[in-house]
């Protein structure tokens, strides 16, 4: 049995191009959802009060969790300024360059046809990566990492 070809106006759609597209759907999909939200954050000031919630961790104990100053990082690198944002939360801007290396990993990958998980992380990374939350929240409490603090 056929699978049934689309049309177009020129006659058939060349089956690659239509799986091409079907494969790009998702991290295109994921980049359109991220832009958004880096434009919202742009665009809405968190440096003014009144626009989104306090940290309750920050409020209740005084205590800057590992995301504060997240969406100050973010607003930042909308408008294009990397000092800022790695002043206002330098975790958070090693994690969007960390999406960035991903999600293009993931885009070449799927435009190959290629399963779009590559290398698996291990415990060994998971633990890694909570150990570095760590210390840099303990850090940027403590007097010594004040030029990490928000």
């Amino acid at each position: 049995m056929t699978e049934p070809v689309a049309r177009t106006p020129d006659g058939p759609a060349p089956v690659a191009r239509r799986g091409a597209v079907r494969r790009l759907a998702a991290p295109l999909g994921v980049l359109t959802a991220v832009l958004a939200a880096f434009a919202y954050v742009g665009a809405v000031d968190p440096n003014e009060a009144g626009h989104y919630p306090v940290c309750p961790l920050l409020r209740l104990t005084g205590l800057s969790c590992p995301a504060c100053g997240g969406l100050r990082s973010a607003h930042a690198v909308a408008h294009g300024d990397l000092g800022a944002a790695l002043g206002a939360n330098a975790l958070a801007v090693l994690g969007y360059l960390a999406f960035a290396v991903f999600w293009a990993l993931w885009l070449v990958r799927a435009g190959r046809g290629l399963p779009a998980a590559g290398p698996r992380p291990r415990p060994v990374h998971w633990w890694l990566i909570g150990g570095v939350v760590l210390l840099f929240t303990v850090a940027r409490n403590l007097p010594v990492g004040s030029a990490l603090a928000p």
